[in-house]
Order: structure tokens, then C-alpha cells, then sequence
């Protein structure tokens, strides 16, 4: 068998990456080179601030906002090295992925380091232990190293390993380090949203029109998810970061559990979460649809979720806190004499499995972040009552005037 000589291949890498670079669809590298690179120098002076010369990032999604890489890959160890004083990131994962890498970001060769796939879970090889060498190689400076301790996808298990390797080196959290920076959206990424808001209002018109007495929960789901991935005839979209909650009769007072194969009766709610996903960008929504005749009670539970919504939405503008807007909403429905322990909405953009919220900001009484233009929400007023629940939710992004609806499907219950 011949050998194709390595200055073919870098050609071919070239080559492939400048095609995927052009490409108007849903492939290739997504933002400017430019817009990384903003990305990665704000990132350094935060760094810098913080006296952390190296940082380890775990998070898919904060990975994806530095290079643009999405690929389904995490279930493996996975490592992105940035350090303050090398140009790019260092992306370290299984061999196998390194072509995604190529095709997906704006990284050199020499920045892409995989791993071969015999340390992919062996009991004999540790991938943490190619991480520290890779380091030692890489890095001028390895005094301060940040980790991001609450993600998923940093286990004890690898902290343990990186203090025993690195027992002279200094460990810092760096937990939403960079999740706080993606708070902020650029114009890029509003447009991408706007995507991903348009899929949305595609899935939940299908489901509303799909849902009927008679149908199983599993085959409404499936719906839902043909129009998922289908998207819409200009946006073609993608597996989002949750699987969708379809949830009927006494199970609507549930707000997380998953369907099953029961048929839907007659006179009975259904709630439906679901989000489009544009390139790991998401826009959830959420409606209930009653079948027939709703009793006067559930349509004063309606009436108070929809007053409670459209008076917290109105309060959305930059300068007011994400407190202020939840308790605008506590007291519109208390009024109607309902109550809502829970948060009722948080940040979004870039998912990846098992959230797409942020896991920074949320709209609850307690939170002082101040809204600012481009950042980006999902407000999820839903009220669960015990045997029965309503919901009733908007995607926004925060602009110089108020706000932008991600989604445009009307905000009310619908009576089938």
C-alpha cells in the first residue's frame, strides 16, 4: 500500500479548510478568524488579571466559543490548553477527531495534538499523563494553572491526577471563566440565534398541529424531533443540548420527566420544551396545548402565566437586573395568587449535552446581574402544581431598547 507523503496531506488540509471556510451552510468554520481572535485576547487579559498563565478548559461549549469546534466528542477526554504567552489554543483529544478539528476551526497543525486511541478508557494508559507532557512542552511558564472545577466534564478523578503530576505547580478555579465572558453575544451570534429561533417556531407549530387525542407521548415526541433536525428549507438544524419534555394530563405538574408510550386522552394539557439548535446555538420554547374544554380553574392558571410573562418581558432593557425582572413577574402572579419558588429563566447561547443554559445568570429575586445588550435568555415561567402544570416560555436577547423575541409563536395557551 502506498504512503501519501505529508506534504500532500498539509496540502490537503489546506485545501479542505479554505473549502470549509467558504462554505454558506451549516458546515465549516462558523465566525471570522477576527472574532476569535477578540475572543482569545479578552480571555488572556482576564488571565492576566487573574495571575494564571495556563489554562486547562474542559466545557465542549467554551471550547466551541474559542475555536468554533462542535464535534460529538467529549464523551472522551478532552483538553483545551490556553496559555497566555502562545498564540493559539492547544486542543488535545482522541486521534480520530483531529480532522474535525482541522475542518471545524482556525487551528495550525501544530496547535492540534491528539492522542492516540489506545488511552481512550484503558486501565493501562491515562490521557491526563499525554496532558502533562504536553504541557511541559508547550508552555514557557507553568506556575498558575486555572481549571474549571465545576464543569461536567472535569472529574476528580482527573483533578486528582493533574496534583499528582503537577505537585510543584499552583491550581486555580476558573469555573465560568469564560462562561461569563459568553454572556455577552456579538452580532455574529445574535444572527446565528435568530437561526436557531426560527427551527423552534418550526418544531412547536408542528407539535401543536401533530397533538391530538388519541396519539401516543413517543410519537408526538417524534414529530418534534423530525422537525428538529429537518429545521426549516434555509436552516437546516442540529441534535439540541436536552432531549424534549412532552408531558400530559396529571404528569404536567413534572417539569423534567422524560416521556413515555401512553396515549393522550381527551380534556387534558400537554407541555411541550423543546429548543432548535443552530450550530450549538439554541433558542428553547415552550408551549401548552389543552384538549378540550379547559376548566375555569386552569384558565386562571393560564391567565396568571400569561399577565406574569408579558409584564416581566416588558421590564426587560439594559440597566435593570435580572432580580428586578423576576420580581416584577413574583408580583404579577401573586396577585392572582399563585407562587413560584424557582428561578424563571437563565442565560443561553452555546449548548452542549446535558444544558444549554450558560450556568451564569438566571432571573430570580436574588440575582444583581445587570442586563446588557447581547445577552441572551430563556424566560421560563412555568408553574408545576403538583398534578398539573402550565408552561408558557420566551427566548429573548437584550438589546439597546429592550428586547429581541428569539421565537415568534404566540404566547398564550392554545385550546385544541
Amino acid at each position: 500500500m502506498d504512503v501519501i507523503p505529508a506534504e500532500i496531506l498539509r496540502i490537503h488540509s489546506h485545501l479542505t479548510k479554505e473549502i470549509a471556510e467558504m462554505s454558506p451552510t451549516g458546515d465549516g468554520i462558523l465566525f471570522k478568524t477576527e472574532e476569535y481572535a477578540g475572543r482569545l485576547a479578552k480571555l488572556k487579559s482576564e488571565m492576566e488579571r487573574r495571575e494564571m498563565d495556563t489554562l486547562l478548559i474542559s466545557e465542549p461549549s467554551n471550547i466551541c466559543y474559542l475555536t468554533g469546534y462542535e464535534a460529538y466528542s467529549f464523551y472522551v477526554f478532552q483538553i483545551m490548553i490556553v496559555h497566555r504567552d502562545v498564540s493559539e489554543p492547544i486542543w488535545i483529544g482522541r486521534s480520530m477527531d483531529a480532522v474535525s478539528v482541522r475542518r471545524m476551526t482556525y487551528l495550525s497543525d501544530d496547535s492540534i495534538r491528539p492522542y492516540t486511541d489506545d488511552y481512550v478508557q484503558s486501565s493501562e494508559k491515562d490521557p491526563v499523563d499525554f496532558v502533562v507532557a504536553e504541557l511541559k512542552e508547550i508552555c514557557p511558564t507553568l506556575k498558575a494553572i486555572g481549571v474549571e472545577t465545576g464543569s461536567f466534564y472535569y472529574t476528580a478523578r482527573i483533578h486528582n491526577r493533574l496534583l499528582e503530576s503537577l505537585p510543584a505547580n499552583r491550581f486555580l478555579d476558573a469555573e465560568l471563566l469564560i462562561n461569563w465572558m459568553r454572556i455577552r453575544k456579538s452580532a455574529a451570534e445574535v444572527a446565528i440565534l435568530r437561526e436557531a429561533g426560527q427551527i423552534s417556531n418550526a418544531i412547536i407549530a408542528d407539535a401543536v398541529e401533530a397533538v391530538q387525542a388519541g396519539i401516543r407521548e413517543c410519537d408526538l415526541t417524534s414529530v418534534i424531533y423530525r422537525r428538529m433536525i429537518a429545521g426549516t428549507p434555509e436552516y437546516g438544524g442540529v441534535y439540541p443540548s436536552s432531549a424534549p419534555y412532552v408531558l400530559t394530563g396529571s404528569r404536567t405538574g413534572e417539569p423534567h420527566a422524560p416521556w413515555s408510550d401512553r396515549t393522550i386522552d381527551h380534556d387534558t394539557p400537554v407541555n411541550i420544551e423543546t429548543s432548535g439548535c443552530r450550530r450549538r446555538y439554541h433558542a428553547p420554547i415552550s408551549r401548552t396545548v389543552y384538549l378540550g374544554s379547559p376548566p375555569e380553574s386552569y384558565l386562571r392558571l393560564a391567565d396568571a402565566v400569561t399577565e406574569g410573562i408579558e409584564a416581566a418581558l416588558e421590564a426587560v432593557r439594559p440597566g435593570v437586573t435580572c432580580g428586578e425582572v423576576a420580581q416584577i413577574w413574583g408580583k404579577t402572579i401573586a396577585r392572582h395568587g399563585f407562587h413560584k419558588d424557582s428561578r424563571i429563566g437563565y442565560s443561553i447561547g452555546i449548548g452542549f449535552p446535558p444544558t444549554w443554559g450558560e450556568r451564569t445568570a438566571s432571573l430570580r429575586e436574588s440575582d444583581r446581574t445587570m442586563l446588557e445588550p447581547g445577552m441572551a435568555f430563556h424566560m421560563m415561567p412555568g408553574l408545576w402544581l403538583d398534578d398539573i402544570g402550565i408552561v408558557l416560555t420566551q427566548s429573548f436577547v437584550v438589546n439597546e431598547f429592550g428586547r429581541e423575541d428569539l421565537t415568534t409563536f404566540p404566547r398564550q395557551l392554545v385550546i385544541k
